[in-house]
């Protein structure tokens, strides 16, 4: 079993050919990926209530995608009415944010009132870490009752930075995808925090999966580790019924 926990639908303003469910499936399928927890890639970089609705239609058409609501911490008032039309249909099991897109820095007050609503609402949100942004997403938990979040590609080159983040709170996630691959990253990562803390996302379908896989398979980690970055971590972070 293996549960990607950083994936997207649609396509993107690169010239790629990606959209298609077949597609994410196909890719999907060519890794052994059982389930994939995804937000559209409109709503991300483009129109996020058109993006949030196309999602919704999409996640009834296969059992094999969850889906991310994506939240711009510059319309919470969005946010809000998306949250309560769509999350009442049971397949979006968390929230996503990315901070680039939206120019709404983790630290700035704009996405710290998102991430207060994604604890109110229970949900674990994926965010876009980059740099030393992995502790503002600690200080976040540290000032939100509740909050639970994945740093999305666990800093990137700023991965030591993560380490500190998730070793300084209990409600942070790491997850490893990164467009610049870097010998022994997660491997690094792995033995310096909490098991029980990390996650598989591969980033997809912007990005292949196979950086991803390598990257956790190189880190050689021992059998009770590596079921818990597949799929396990993942299953209690969204209390999937796996």
């Amino acid at each position: 079993m293996i549960v990607d926990v950083h994936a997207h639908w649609g396509p993107w303003f690169f010239s790629m050919e990606v959209g298609a469910v077949a597609v994410n499936l196909a890719v999907m399928d060519r890794y052994g990926i059982d389930l994939a927890v995804v937000s559209a890639t409109e709503a991300v970089v483009y129109d996020v209530r058109s993006g949030n609705r196309a999602m919704a239609r999409v996640l009834e058409t296969t059992d094999r995608f969850l889906g991310y609501l994506t939240v711009n911490p510059r319309r919470l008032a969005d946010a809000e009415r998306d949250l309560a039309e769509l999350l009442p249909s049971g397949r979006f099991v968390g929230v996503k944010i990315h901070t680039d897109y939206s120019g709404s820095p983790v630290a700035s007050a704009r996405t710290r009132d998102a991430l207060a609503l994604v604890a109110a609402y229970d949900l674990p949100a994926l965010v876009h870490t980059w740099d030393t942004t992995p502790l503002d997403l600690a200080q976040a938990c540290a000032d939100i009752p509740g909050l639970r979040v994945i740093a999305g590609h666990m800093g990137a080159n700023g991965w030591r930075y993560a380490v500190e983040a998730a070793n300084s709170v209990d409600r942070l996630w790491l997850e490893p995808c990164f467009s610049h691959t870097e010998a022994g990253r997660f491997a690094a990562v792995a033995a310096a925090v909490d098991p029980r803390r990390l996650l598989f996302g591969t980033d997809a379908t912007l990005i292949d999966p196979a950086a991803a896989y390598g990257a956790v398979l190189a880190a050689d980690l021992d059998p009770v580790t590596a079921e818990r970055v597949a799929w396990r971590n993942a299953a209690e972070l969204f209390r999937l019924d796996i």
